[in-house]
C-alpha cells in the first residue's frame, strides 16, 4: 500500500549551489521523480530541444495559458515569459509520480502560496567562499557578473527559511540521501496519509 498521489516539491537554491547537479544524481537513484520543464516565449538558443529544455511556446499561447489558470508560476524577464505549465505537473502527480520544480525564490513563493501541500527545498553551499569559489570556477562569467550572482545569492540565501528543509550541498552523496529522506519523510505523514487506516482496517 502506499499513496496514490505523488509529491510536489519546489527546489530552489543560489547560482553554484550545485542544484543541477543534485537533481541528475536524484533522478538517477529514482524512478519515480520528474522534474517540470519551463514554457517560455524566448526564441530556443543553439542546442536546445523545444520540450527537453524549455516548452517553446508564443506569447499568445503564454497568455492563454495565464488567462485560463494553466500555470502555477510565471515572470516576465528581458520582454519574455517563463513559467511552470499546470498540465504536466498535475497529470504526473495523479500518476503517483513526485514532481519537482527547479524555481527561483520570488517563483517558488507563488506556488508555495498557491499549493500549500507543496514540500518547499532550500539547496545551501556548505559555505558562502565555498559558493564563491564554485562560481569563479566556471571561468565563464565577468568580475561584473560574479558579483551580481552572489550579491543576488546572498539575498536568496537570506530566504531560505522561509523553505520546509534547508539541505547542504557539501558532498553530493549526503546531499542526495538528505534529499531523499525529506521526501519519504513527508510520504509518511499523517496528513498525507488519506485512507490508509481504512485500507488496513477494511479486512479486518
Amino acid at each position: 500500500m502506499n499513496n496514490s498521489k505523488g509529491l510536489l516539491i519546489v527546489l530552489s537554491g543560489p547560482s553554484g549551489a550545485g542544484k543541477d547537479t543534485v537533481l541528475k544524481e536524484l533522478l538517477a537513484h529514482n524512478d519515480k521523480v520528474r522534474v517540470s520543464i519551463s514554457a517560455t516565449t524566448r526564441q530556443p538558443r543553439q542546442g536546445e530541444e523545444n520540450g527537453r529544455d524549455y516548452h517553446f511556446i508564443s506569447r499568445e499561447q503564454f497568455e492563454t495559458l495565464i488567462q485560463r489558470d494553466g500555470v502555477l508560476e510565471y515572470a516576465e524577464y528581458c520582454g519574455n515569459f517563463y513559467g511552470t505549465p499546470r498540465a504536466q505537473v498535475e497529470t504526473w502527480l495523479d500518476e503517483g509520480l513526485d514532481v519537482v520544480l527547479e524555481i527561483e525564490v520570488q517563483g517558488a513563493k507563488k506556488v508555495m502560496a498557491k499549493c500549500p501541500e507543496a514540500v518547499s527545498v532550500f539547496i545551501l553551499p556548505p559555505s558562502f567562499a565555498v559558493l564563491e569559489k564554485r562560481l569563479r570556477r566556471r571561468a565563464t562569467d565577468s568580475e561584473e557578473a560574479v558579483q551580481k550572482r552572489l550579491a543576488a545569492a546572498r539575498g536568496e540565501i537570506l530566504q531560505a527559511a522561509d523553505y520546509d528543509y534547508m539541505v547542504v550541498n557539501d558532498a553530493l552523496e549526503d546531499c542526495v540521501s538528505d534529499l531523499e529522506a525529506v521526501l519519504q519523510g513527508e510520504k509518511c505523514r499523517s496528513a498525507r496519509a488519506g485512507n490508509l487506516i481504512e485500507e488496513v482496517l477494511k479486512n479486518e
